[in-house]
């Protein structure tokens, strides 16, 4: 109960010379300009760690009831469920919903393939959620959770070494004050017929106890200024740290970078297998038109769209005119640019091939295009040397 009393007159008493200070009414011990300047940084720091954490945290699981489930389980050092991705659980829905409306069906069959790429998709994103929680949002975490409170701590304690200092100061001027009166009124010579003797005899020994009183406001000021400066230092190294943190946040910055480059990459392949499944089953569902497998959909650069390129290329032969549906790509080699005349074209994105009846692109290169009647508006004819073949036109920037 002692102590308690004892901590809440110190923390009054602190309280008291803190407010002094702002008002102006005390003096403050100013610190030099590069401790502040570590000061500021460690501040700055914990700032910006705290806004990526939280965003990085929205971006792994958007779903603020979900992240505060998560949050619980974490504060009671339990583990966290495992949870359905949204990609896992549309490919749960797309597979029901191909059992019940005919899996040997067109629409069926199609469903079952998005499924099983969505559950793919889903897996990777759990796997990616996974790592940029241990590799990057921990770290996070183990900062401001265990050195950026240790960091907090010594400066709460270094802020009450100062104020005791700058209460030391303080005490110590009142005393040499009061001292400097003292002795003054006792060097005076009393005149003993109009003042009473028993007043110098008062004075002599006031001046003696305030000479008692700056001895000990002066050793008082020594002790106040060691703790201060061992405090100091202590902050000091522990700021310093600060650099440190930086690089090992570094490290697992790029971390989380690798994690969400493997992660879109995948997506990339799954949804890459999914489109050329898709285009070989085309054919079969819609015959009479060109199989097209492009990529994943990248914006074009071009400001001319499918459409309109395709109604303003050169028109050929038809493809029904040159061969019976099916044997387009054989026949691709047989056909010559229309009379009307081609167009050159610049080369946006590598694209591979899916098939002998494509053409293969290299980012910046040229090739000349045209179209057939009866061909998707969203695929030309290129060719590059003695080379040719069907193209999509997302890939190309058409030139005048």
């Amino acid at each position: 109960m002692g102590n308690l009393s004892m901590l809440s007159s110190e923390s009054a008493l602190s309280a008291v010379r803190f407010t002094e200070e702002k008002f102006g009414q005390a003096e403050k011990t100013e610190l030099d300009a590069h401790f502040e300047s570590l000061l500021a940084r460690a501040d700055s720091t914990k700032h910006w760690t705290e806004k990526i954490l939280r965003q990085t945290e929205v971006l792994l699981q958007p779903n603020p009831s979900a992240r505060v489930e998560e949050f619980l389980y974490e504060k009671l050092d339990r583990k966290v469920p495992s949870r359905v991705t949204n990609g896992e659980l549309l490919a749960q829905y797309m597979a029901e919903a191909a059992s019940e409306l005919g899996p040997t069906t067109p629409y069926g069959k199609t469903l079952i393939k998005v499924a099983e790429a969505e559950k793919r998709l889903g897996a990777a994103e759990r796997d990616f959620i996974h790592t940029a929680s241990i590799n990057f949002l921990t770290p996070l975490r183990n900062f401001l959770e265990g050195d950026w409170k240790t960091i907090s701590k010594e400066r709460r304690l270094l802020q009450n070494r100062r104020l005791d200092l700058d209460a030391s100061k303080a005490r110590l001027k009142k005393a040499k004050a009061a001292e400097a009166k003292a002795t003054c009124e006792g060097d005076t010579v009393p005149d003993f017929q109009e003042t009473r003797p028993r007043n110098y005899i008062l004075s002599a020994s006031a001046s003696a106890l305030w000479n008692d009183e700056v001895d000990k406001a002066e050793q008082e000021l020594r002790v106040a200024q060691t703790e201060f400066d061992r405090q100091a230092e202590v902050t000091r190294l522990l700021l310093e740290g600060i650099s440190s943190t930086h690089v090992n946040h570094l490290r697992c910055l790029h971390e989380f970078v690798e994690s969400q480059t493997t992660y879109y990459a995948q997506c990339y392949r799954h949804m890459l297998d999914l489109q050329k499944q898709l285009g070989s089953s085309q054919g079969a569902i819609f015959p009479g038109t060109f199989v097209g497998t492009a990529e994943p959909a990248s914006p074009p650069l071009s400001s001319t769209s499918p459409t309109t390129a395709a109604a303003t290329m050169p028109m050929g032969p038809s493809v029904a005119d040159l061969a019976p549906p099916g044997e387009a790509a054989l026949c691709l080699e047989e056909v010559a640019p229309p009379a009307s005349g081609t167009r050159k074209a610049r080369v946006l994105y590598d694209y591979e091939a899916a098939d002998s009846s494509e053409l293969a692109l290299l980012a910046d290169e040229l090739i000349t295009v045209y179209s057939l009647p009866g061909m998707d508006p969203d695929w030309l004819i290129g060719e590059r040397g003695n080379k040719k073949g069907k193209v999509p036109v997302t890939y190309l920037e058409l030139l005048s």
